[in-house]
This record gives C-alpha cells, sequence and structure tokens, in this order.
C-alpha cells in the first residue's frame, strides 16, 4: 500500500489551503480531487459544450457542475482542480465579529467554539495570498458600470450600508500596478501548476461564475495550489475517494478510484492509500458523504454527524427592466465582474439600529455572450416537460435521485433561455436546524424554509424596495413558490463543537476520539457564515494546518516550519467579551496612560469627551505615494489603536482646526512590532482650502525598535461628492512616516520612510460607536453638540448645491 504523511481529500478552500500549509511545512503531501484541472481557456462556452459541463461519472459526465436537488433546496457545487473558487463570485468578506452565534430555542444565543479573534490573523493571510481588491469603480473604464453604481445609490435611498466588497480578481498586472483591461498578469514566485499559461487582467465580461477563461480571476489553482505543487504536494486529479477507516496503529487507509474520462464507474478498480493524517475537505456534502458511507469503520464518532445543515440564508431574486443611476437604460448586467457591491442589512447582534438577522445583498451578473435565446427552439418544450415530468416523479418515490446533474445536462441540450436583467444574490444567517442522512447510501436533506421565515421574508422586502427605487419589476426565483431555495454554499454536517456531544470536530477541526483526522470545509461551519463562506471556511483552514503543524512537531519532539503565525494559538472562546483580545481596551499595553482620560476636564470644571478608533492596512517602505505603498509588492500590515481626547469640547467645537490630542500605539513590523504613541494629535473636519473639502489629520510622534524618532502623517479626504461617498472618505486613512519627530510646516522637506492606506473595518467602527465617554458637567449635552456638529459637516461637504 501506498504510504504518505498527509493525504487532503478536495481542493476547494479547505484543501487547498491545507495542501500549501502542510507541503510548505516540509510534509509529504498528496491532494486527491475528484475532478479535472481547468486551465484558462479551457472552461466551456458553447451550448453543447456547457450541456456536457456537469458532474455524474455514472452518466458519464466529467464537467464541473454538481447540481444536488432536496426537500427544501437546491445547490450547485463544483468538481474540479479549485473546488468551488473555479465558480464563485470572488467575494471576499470575513463573518461579522459579533455574528460568530448561533440562536438557541429559547430566544437566547450560544457562541461558536470559536472567535473572530481566533481567526483574524488568518483571515489576513488568506487576503493576502488572494490579494483581493475592491472593484475600482472610480477609475475609466470601469466607472462605466451601471449595475455597481445602481447599488451604490439604491443603498443610499433606502438608508442601508453599501461597499465595495474584496473581489479575489485581478484588475492590474500585479500589486502596486495600475489596472487596466485585458493585461498580461506577472507570474507568482511559484509559478503556475497549468504550466506557462498567460494570464490576463478582468476584461469585465461578467463569466466568473462559469469559469475564467482569461485567468484574471484568482482561483485557487492560480495560487495556494500552484504555490503547494512548488513546496511538493502531489496534486492528482480525477482521484475520488470512497471510504475511509483508522489504521491499526494510528494513521487512516482511503480507498479511491481513478477516473478515466469516458469508461464508466463500474470498470474501475478501488485502491488504497495509508496516511498519517487525514484532511477532509470534499465540500460539505462531499466530506458529510463520505463520513456516513464510514460511520461504521468509525465507532464513536458524534452523533451530531450530518445535523447543523443549512444554506447559508442564499436567496436568488430578479430585477426585470431595471434602470441605471438616472433610469435612462436598462441595466447591463454582463458588464463587469458577476459581484461588484454589498449591501448589509444590520443585525440585532451589531447594537445599533435595525434588527432581526444580518444579511447582504450583492448584485448579480451573467456573460456578456449569453445569446443562446436567438439558437433554434426545437426541442426545446419537449426537453423541458420531459424535466418537469420527471422531477415530479421523483417526488413520490421513497429514495428519490437527489443528484440533477444528467437531467439538466439534457434540459440544456443546445441551448437556453437568457438570464434576467439584474439578478440579486441575497445571503445571511438562516436557521441551521437541518439534517443530511443516508438513504439508500444517497445523501438527502430534511431541511425547510419554514424556520427561517423572518430572514427571508426581509431579504425579499429589502429586494423589492431596490426594485423600486431602480424602477424595475421585482421577479422571485421560479422554485419559490414551492418555498425552494437554491444555494451556492451549503453549510453544516460535521460541524465543530466544544464538546463529541455538540459537534463532530472541535474548534481547530480535528475529529473527536480520531486524532489525526481533520475536517477543513463548510461542512464544520457550526452555523451559517452570513456573507459569503469562501473566506472564512479558508481561515479555518490555515488556523486548523497551524494546529497540525504544532502537534506534528511536537509528536516529532522538533521544530516545524510555520506560514504566518508564530507561538500558541489562542484557546477558542476565550476572547474578551467586545472582541478585544489580549489586553484591556485601555490598559498600559495599548501604550496609553492609564487613568488620566478626562481628568483634566473634570479639575477645570470643563467637559472633556472621548472616543477609541481602530485602523488597519499596508505600507510599504521605500514608498512615498499612500497608494504605491498600500498595493506594493513589499508592503507590510500596519495598525494603530488610538483614543481621541477632546479635554475641552465647547473649545475643540469652537476653534477652527477642531484639535484633539491622541494616545495609543501603532504597529508595523518595520518599525519594531508594536510602539507606543508618545505624543499625538487629531484634527477634525479641519479646513482645507475649498468650501466642499475637510481633512481629518493624524500626526503621532513615537520612536522605533532603534530608537529613531518618526512620525506618522496622515489625512483623510472628505471631498464633495454623491452621500455613497461619507463612509469611503471618512474610513480611509492616507499615510505617511517621516523620519524624525517633524512638524506639519516642515513636512515638505521631511524624508518620508514609508508610505501606505489604513481603514476602518466596519466591526471595529460598530465597536468605535461604543467607546464615546464623557467626562465633567454637562456630559450628555456634549455629546449632542459633537453629533450635531459632526452631521453639520457632513451636509456642508455632501449635501445638495442648493445655490
Amino acid at each position: 500500500m501506498e504510504q504518505v504523511d498527509a493525504l487532503v481529500v478536495g481542493s476547494g478552500f479547505g484543501g487547498s489551503v491545507a495542501a500549501y500549509r502542510l507541503a510548505e511545512a516540509g510534509h509529504s503531501v498528496v491532494l486527491m480531487e475528484r475532478g479535472q484541472p481547468f486551465p484558462p481557456g479551457s472552461f466551456p462556452r458553447s451550448p453543447a459544450e456547457m450541456g456536457r459541463a456537469f458532474w455524474d461519472p455514472d452518466a458519464g459526465l466529467y464537467g464541473m457542475y454538481d447540481v444536488w436537488s432536496f426537500g427544501g433546496c437546491d445547490s450547485v457545487v463544483s468538481s474540479g482542480l479549485g473546488g468551488g473558487s473555479l465558480i464563485y463570485a470572488n467575494v471576499l468578506l470575513r463573518k461579522p465579529e459579533r455574528w460568530f452565534v448561533n440562536e438557541t430555542p429559547d430566544g437566547g444565543y450560544e457562541p461558536w467554539p470559536i472567535t473572530y479573534d481566533d481567526l483574524e490573523q488568518h483571515y489576513e493571510a488568506v487576503e493576502d495570498m488572494l490579494e483581493g481588491t475592491p472593484y475600482p469603480l472610480d477609475r475609466a473604464p470601469y466607472d462605466n458600470t451601471p449595475k455597481a453604481h445602481a447599488m451604490q445609490d439604491a443603498a443610499a435611498e433606502l438608508g442601508l450600508h453599501a461597499t465595495l466588497p474584496p473581489l479575489a480578481v485581478s484588475f492590474a498586472p500585479e500589486r502596486g500596478a495600475a489596472p487596466g483591461l485585458s493585461l498580461p498578469i506577472v507570474d507568482a514566485g511559484y509559478g503556475n501548476l497549468h504550466g506557462p499559461q498567460l494570464r490576463r487582467t478582468c476584461r469585465l465580461c461578467g463569466e466568473c461564475d462559469i469559469g475564467c477563461n482569461d485567468g484574471a480571476k484568482n482561483s485557487l489553482d492560480h495560487n495556494y495550489l500552484s504555490a503547494a505543487k512548488f513546496h511538493g504536494a502531489d496534486l492528482r486529479t480525477s482521484h475520488e475517494v470512497k471510504a475511509i477507516r483508522p489504521r491499526q496503529g494510528g494513521g487512516y487507509e482511503v480507498d479511491y478510484i481513478h477516473h478515466t474520462v469516458g469508461d464508466r464507474l463500474r470498470k474501475r478498480r478501488l485502491k488504497t492509500i495509508g496516511c498519517n493524517r487525514l484532511v477532509l475537505a470534499a465540500g460539505t456534502y462531499g466530506t458529510t458523504l463520505l463520513l456516513l458511507r464510514s460511520q461504521g469503520d468509525l465507532p464513536g464518532i458524534s452523533k451530531a454527524l450530518g445535523t447543523r445543515f443549512c444554506g447559508n440564508g442564499d436567496l436568488l431574486t430578479f430585477l426585470l427592466k431595471a434602470k441605471d443611476r438616472n433610469r435612462v437604460r436598462e441595466l447591463d448586467a454582463s458588464k463587469g465582474p458577476v459581484i461588484t457591491s454589498a449591501i448589509r442589512l444590520p443585525d440585532g447582534l451589531d447594537g445599533g439600529a435595525g434588527g432581526g438577522r444580518g444579511a447582504y445583498i450583492q448584485d448579480g451578473g451573467y456573460p456578456e455572450f449569453v445569446n443562446w435565446m436567438v439558437h433554434s427552439f426545437d426541442g426545446t418544450i419537449e426537453r423541458a416537460l420531459r424535466f418537469v415530468v420527471g422531477r415530479v416523479l421523483e417526488l413520490f418515490k421513497w429514495s428519490p435521485d437527489t443528484n440533477l446533474s444528467k437531467e439538466l445536462s439534457e434540459l440544456i441540450g443546445d441551448g437556453a433561455l437568457t438570464m434576467s436583467s439584474l439578478p440579486l444574490l441575497g445571503m445571511g444567517r438562516d436557521t441551521a436546524d437541518g439534517v443530511l442522512r443516508l438513504r439508500d447510501n444517497r445523501l438527502n436533506a430534511e431541511w425547510t424554509t419554514e424556520t427561517s421565515e423572518l430572514h427571508f421574508e426581509r431579504l425579499r422586502k429589502t429586494m423589492q424596495s431596490i426594485a423600486d427605487v431602480l424602477g424595475a419589476d421585482y421577479a422571485d426565483n421560479p422554485m419559490w413558490f414551492r418555498k425552494r431555495v437554491i444555494t451556492m454554499h451549503p453549510l453544516g454536517g460535521a460541524p465543530m463543537g466544544a464538546t463529541p456531544d455538540q459537534g463532530v470536530c472541535d474548534a481547530f477541526g480535528e475529529v473527536f476520539g480520531f486524532p489525526g483526522l481533520y475536517i477543513a470545509d463548510g461542512a464544520a461551519m457550526p452555523g451559517p457564515v452570513g456573507p459569503n463562506p469562501s473566506l472564512t471556511i479558508a481561515a479555518m483552514s490555515d488556523r486548523m494546518s497551524t494546529r497540525l503543524l504544532e502537534k506534528a512537531a511536537a509528536a516529532n519532539g522538533h521544530g516545524s516550519k510555520t506560514h504566518s503565525v508564530t507561538g500558541a494559538e489562542p484557546v477558542a472562546g476565550t476572547g474578551s467579551p467586545d472582541g478585544v483580545a489580549g489586553d484591556s481596551a485601555y490598559g498600559s499595553e495599548s501604550g496609553e496612560v492609564a487613568g488620566t482620560r478626562g481628568s483634566a476636564a473634570t479639575e477645570s470644571g470643563r467637559t472633556s469627551l472621548s472616543f477609541t478608533e481602530e485602523m488597519k492596512g499596508f505600507i510599504t517602505f521605500g514608498a512615498t505615494e499612500p497608494r504605491v505603498g498600500e498595493l506594493a509588492e513589499g508592503r507590510e500590515r500596519m495598525s494603530f489603536r488610538l483614543t481621541i481626547t477632546a479635554d475641552d469640547v465647547a473649545g475643540f467645537l469652537a476653534e477652527p482646526e477642531h484639535t484633539a490630542r491622541a494616545e495609543g500605539w501603532i504597529d508595523a513590523a518595520g518599525c519594531g512590532g508594536r510602539r507606543p504613541v508618545q505624543r499625538g494629535w487629531f484634527n477634525l473636519f479641519a479646513p482645507a482650502g475649498a468650501e466642499d473639502r475637510r481633512l481629518m489629520k493624524y500626526r503621532l510622534y513615537f520612536t522605533d525598535a532603534q530608537g529613531r524618532p518618526r512620525t506618522l502623517a496622515g489625512e483623510k479626504n472628505v471631498l464633495h461628492g454623491p452621500p455613497t461617498r461619507i463612509w469611503p472618505d471618512t474610513s480611509t486613512l492616507y499615510v505617511r512616516v517621516l523620519e524624525g519627530h517633524v512638524d506639519e510646516d516642515a513636512d515638505a522637506e521631511a524624508v518620508v520612510v514609508a508610505a501606505g492606506v489604513l481603514h476602518i473595518q466596519l466591526a471595529d467602527f460598530a465597536r468605535q460607536l461604543t467607546t464615546f465617554r464623557t467626562a465633567g458637567p454637562g456630559g450628555p449635552g456634549s455629546l449632542i453638540r459633537f453629533g450635531r456638529f459632526f452631521a453639520g459637516e457632513l451636509w456642508e461637504v455632501y449635501g445638495p448645491d442648493l445655490t
């Protein structure tokens, strides 16, 4: 029997990360993927090719779409090297910090066995590898994307928050370069597993969900899998794992078959491989099905197997005849990547206005080449009737065929109808009360939309409001009349839990009672992620890999190479209630002087006001321009946490520069890690020479690890524009690190050591709103005056010109 140190099953967001981490640390790794590789240029495009693009080996189909149909939902998952990244819409959103909970029947909440703080550094590692970047809507020709502007305007009119989320798409040929259409992409240092293929930047064709033939999509084959192969991982495609079992003396035996395109399943011989560590990452359905079928060989596995299944609250609807921002022409949803924008609906857990369960609504798209509707319709009605009759008959079977790949392949035939004007994709915190079971050795799901009715109705009503704003006709997906949903994000089935009674695996993905057996995909989720799950799955796999490597090193009695994390992982669930781990928000570790806030105001009879702000981003040493430093190849992370204090609120509001003091710390490796701010100033809405422009200015004195004086000088540019600019303008800080302690008047002559851009994350901003404090007489009134001043300045800049 062949033996290997680590075997990874599946090449999606969990498996690719694990394969890379383990191979990079020097372990012998075999990754088995049932599907085929899809280099740029090989994805199907013609109707005939699309008709064969489904996965059902029994029917001789080896394509990438694997379609499932269950009692309450239909699902589309992927089969191919790169897993779901081949067909997902590129969105890299973190799970909000306060959403790491599940509802309990009594109306309360129970925490997940893992917290946001546990994942934060792993989120950062994955984001860096996948090179997430927002859609460059402020630059030509990307600014001519009507659906993106329409989503921003609809959100503003409805009082909702819209963002341009990070997308795993190459708009520029390399980090730090200007974006452009169809430019050659510079190859990474680890090469590309597909060979010297020419990848080109995004040409805005809307083909993300059917495979990017330009290679502009940063799918996992172009990064994690290529890097894993570079470090020695053996990537085996057309290898489908069928069963697993513990091996006497430790480790596992894995049965698999090797597909040969054109052969039938019955002709294939079952083979076996042994491994010391086994990582299951075959997706929610694949991993759960494999564990259920192997349950007899896994005595004592948790009874939670198959539980906590959900569809991440997915809901697909359509806006028909939607207009652009001026309501002049119909939107062209094929222009741009599939998703450009995300509107977030607030959650009751966020602590602000609004309530219910949080959700996201994103614009959809479809390929510009969709012209199948002009093809001959000969036989289309006949095929459609045959498909419908077949599905009705399946409903009366005890064990219906839940895989629809073959049927959909026949339905499409040589042509299909185009999509609608503007698809809307909703997702959020539905109820994870579904169960996955085996029925006649087939996977079956027991799940309903009824327990998540409020979530789905909230999504539908909001989408109907967006339709009203855009002058569109709203249409549910055709399945909704039976209260069925279509999900691209099935989750659960082998959930993590604090104990074997609560979950199949622990907070690091290791299966209870089976050392060395790990789950690294959506099956491990104990509930819905809320936003698109891909980034969270990859971050959990990165964290799991760190723990696996630590345990392997301890077992071998020596150290091991690490990836992005050094030292011990924090214990799951030990983060403080407000999500700040390790130190007090105002303790001495933060570089602030404990006990001094508000004291001057109290002694003088004045009223002081303070709040805490945290910002994170990237800088590059040697760069002099912030935008260049944010994206340059040699960039590094920088963050700060400051307490801003106006010792006299009345004086602060009255004087033109609105100056307050800033205390706290700066953290950047190039500066020696976390360094205390020795002296700092903050200016809120300082004049900038024009009636419709203001500056938020930061000037922080500190010393680096060598004792050299340094100044962080930063500005937020608050410039007249549409209301949709308020958030990006007020949450983006352009920074330069200067040599010496430099006064503002001497900036022009100062030597720039580094430059970059910092941002306020939404979760950090939500926490910031809870940190406002006053001291002295008239505190509440002072807080109200400050709020009125802030809102008034925003109106001055962003309000309409009434002259």
